[in-house]
């Protein structure tokens, strides 16, 4: 029989792979260290193929109720009810925030789900973070919501208070901020939102006993053709 010599490697066994678990979702410490990747330059994932920018940009129409894993930025007061122009600086602050966080604090980790009659948000099982308000916002009290220009995983939405007791305490605009996995999945969420935009209005429109429906708007356009839009607004100023 032959032998190997002493200094010789042994025989490499091909690495076990199973076919039946799905991968799982990553820890809540993990994606919290993703958020300090955030940057100026977060359109890694953009696609220069026309053709695949145009599927990202217009994806097919999608069933409701759709579910997304989410990190929560938290919220700060909106100056206005519609436009990136009043989500961008909160954004900016909260990403800025989340950016200071010390090792071994974590973002709240949540599912987010859309469907036609508004948004359920629900902490995962994972989730260490407290510092958030679980429940349902109806459709109706969302009046905007985007994907960040310049933070492309974040999608941001906001939100009017109608409580007569809490506006004298509280801004009546509040824009909350969620960091998606992916720029696809931001783009995604912003879709199913205004998938669920639509047909609450057609709802509205049926329903003849509703004379004066709320106005809600969201913003379709992928970041780089807001910025352009941004730019060419400011020229023209």
């Amino acid at each position: 029989m032959r032998q190997l010599p002493h200094d010789a490697p042994g025989p490499q066994l091909p690495p076990r792979m199973n076919f039946n678990k799905a991968p799982a979702p990553p820890p809540a410490e993990e994606i919290t260290k993703e958020i300090r990747k955030l940057n100026l330059d977060d359109k890694s994932a953009t696609s220069t193929d026309p053709k695949q920018q145009q599927q990202q940009q217009q994806p097919a129409t999608m069933p409701l109720p759709q579910e997304f894993v989410v990190k929560y930025l938290g919220h700060r007061d909106a100056g206005g009810l519609w436009g990136i122009k009043h989500t961008r600086k909160p954004v900016d602050e909260m990403v800025g925030r989340a950016k200071e966080m010390k090792a071994g604090e974590t973002l709240p980790f949540l599912k987010m789900t859309v469907s036609e009659k508004g948004v359920n948000i629900a902490e995962m099982p994972q989730n260490v973070n407290k510092n958030f308000e679980s429940g349902f916002y109806n459709i109706d009290v969302i009046s905007y919501g985007v994907q960040d220009l310049v933070y492309t995983r974040v999608f941001a939405m906001i939100v009017v208070r109608e409580d007569a007791a809490s506006l004298r305490t509280h801004h009546p605009f509040q824009c909350h901020a969620f960091v998606c996995d992916s720029r696809q999945n931001a783009r995604k969420l912003t879709f199913a939102l205004a998938q669920a935009f639509q047909q609450f209005s057609k709802e509205v429109k049926s329903n003849k006993a509703n004379k004066k429906p709320k106005k809600f708007a969201i913003d379709l356009r992928s970041p780089e053709e807001i910025e352009v839009d941004l730019k060419e607004a400011d020229s023209e100023a």
